[in-house]
């Protein structure tokens, strides 16, 4: 893995060469490819979006398995889901331009509408409302708009035009950030949501595929489509520890060099380091501190379009399906379709130790 975070070592190469053999599918997966894995921030129950128009809810056991809890249903594609803050509600966003939501804690089963737009919704996210107990959502779509929606009301309490369609978006304590197609990058601060704080371009240069908050909201990673991940904080007191590296890349030959799209970044809810997720098929865990790989992992046998860590980070989910890089001639029925669990080992994870300079 030269040239990743600096040059690697065939020693260290084994050092950082993780293991899947100990990795658990999800029992009963969706039946269609999988846009989007969340575990809820109190239980170890885990929901899941696809395109077969539903968002499954399942609870994890201690050993790796699971089983289904709860479903509801969407009239197209479901391209996000989240849950809120309590672990009671679940919300799933989609191509049927809705955003619909369960209450677990009261036992619903049918998805109640909370979100519309004029487009297909790409991005739904949970976040607490600043200088209130209300739990309100933000939804980012197709049609170049984010809403904010109080759950109590049926229309959009503020809508932001962006200046493309949004492809991605994260919500970490007060910081929004939006990633739309030419792009464009809008940092928001939630306790003034109806403007953009920053507006920048990605410093990666091709198309953005994912943004993820860090976990102490100083800053956030950008994946693109041309397997390169970008760390990025938003006050410009910190741009000194901004930087760029590559990865999700097949080893040059004859001054070629194959390059995947980065499809999900996952930061550790505990150590604060990140997985990176590609159309190669593989996750890397990375300690953006340190620029440093922790560890990679051997290809899984299909793209990966989704990640999440549970709430403590000791498990990994990562879902196997096709993710469409390679277009229609590359789907097939024999595709895998499924969500493995990675049981998180403490060195997986953790940062390297910080070596002060003299």
């Amino acid at each position: 893995m030269a040239g990743l975070f600096g040059a690697a070592t065939t020693t260290s190469q084994a050092n950082t060469l993780g293991d899947l053999s100990k990795d658990v599918a999800l029992t009963s997966p969706p039946s269609d490819s999988i846009s989007d894995l969340r575990f809820s921030p109190q239980s170890e129950h885990l929901a899941v979006a696809s395109w077969d128009n539903k968002v499954r809810i399942y609870e994890i056991t201690s050993n790796g398995g699971s089983e289904g809890k709860a479903m509801f249903d969407h009239e197209g594609p479901v391209l996000s889901c989240d849950w809120s803050s309590d672990g009671r509600r679940v919300v799933g966003a989609g191509a049927d331009k809705a955003a619909r939501m369960i209450d677990l804690g009261a036992g619903q089963s049918t998805g109640t509408q909370v979100a519309v737009h004029d487009q297909p919704i790409r991005c739904v996210r949970f976040f607490d409302a600043p200088n209130s107990n209300a739990q309100m959502i933000v939804t980012g779509s197709w049609d170049k708009t984010i809403k904010y929606w109080d759950l109590r009301a049926s229309t959009a309490v503020a809508t932001v035009q962006c200046q493309e369609r949004v492809y991605t978006l994260d919500v970490k304590k007060n910081l929004l950030v939006v990633g739309t197609a030419d792009r464009y990058i809008n940092v928001i601060n939630l306790n003034d949501p109806a403007k953009f704080y920053k507006t920048l371009q990605s410093p990666l240069k091709w198309q953005t595929r994912v943004v993820s908050c860090f976990p102490d909201a100083s800053g956030f990673a950008v994946g693109s489509i041309e397997g390169r991940c970008a760390i990025q904080y938003v006050e410009e007191k910190d741009a000194s520890s901004n930087f760029s590296f590559k990865c999700h890349r097949d080893p040059p030959q004859n001054n070629m060099t194959n390059v995947y799209s980065v499809n999900a970044i996952s930061f550790h809810p505990v150590h604060g380091t990140f997985s990176t997720a590609g159309s190669d098929g593989t996750f890397h865990f990375w300690d953006g501190v340190a620029k440093h790989r922790l560890k990679g992992y051997p290809t899984v046998g299909g793209t990966i379009p989704a990640t999440a860590f549970n709430k403590d980070g000791s498990i990994f989910a990562y879902a196997v399906s096709y993710d469409w890089s390679k277009g229609y001639s590359s789907n097939n029925p024999q595709y895998p379709n499924k969500v493995m669990m990675h049981p998180v080992t403490a060195e997986e994870c953790k940062p390297r130790p910080s070596v002060k300079k003299r």
